[in-house]
């Protein structure tokens, strides 16, 4: 499956630099641990430096402003087994530990907050119906 996967983060360009940032770095993290094969392999250089490489595929970021961010995660649910559906939700900002965000998001409505950014990750035709009249971010 993981042949015929397309990434796609999307986020609200109006956001400051650093959460911009945060944002996409949070989401990346998810995909990743979502999906080990985007990732996971080791290349060696001819001085044998080995690294960890960031990604075998293209990781476009797009641009949406809040309302279309939220109606694409709301669309991209329910999730199915062979996609990666990442939202940011712009709560977790303000909370210091993973586990407040933990007990805080049983009593959210997704559909009702602020997402900042959302990553997608699944079959091209997925991600592409969802993504396809998005710019990138500039």
């Amino acid at each position: 499956m993981l042949q015929d996967t397309r990434l796609a983060i999307i986020v609200n360009p109006e956001l400051t630099p650093g959460h911009l940032a945060n944002t996409i770095a949070a989401i990346c993290i998810g995909i990743g641990s979502a999906m080990p094969g985007l990732g996971n392999q080791r290349l060696t250089d001819s001085r044998q430096n080995t690294i960890d490489i960031s990604s075998n595929r293209p990781v476009p970021i797009l641009q949406a402003d809040g309302a279309t961010v939220r109606a694409l995660l709301l669309k991209a649910l329910p999730k199915e087994d062979d996609r990666v559906v990442v939202p940011f939700p712009a709560f977790a900002r303000s909370l210091h530990s993973y586990a407040d965000y933990e007990t805080q998001f049983p009593e959210r409505d997704l559909a009702q907050e602020t997402i900042d950014g959302i990553g997608l990750a699944g079959d091209v035709k997925w991600v592409r119906s969802l993504t396809g009249s998005l710019k990138l971010l500039r």
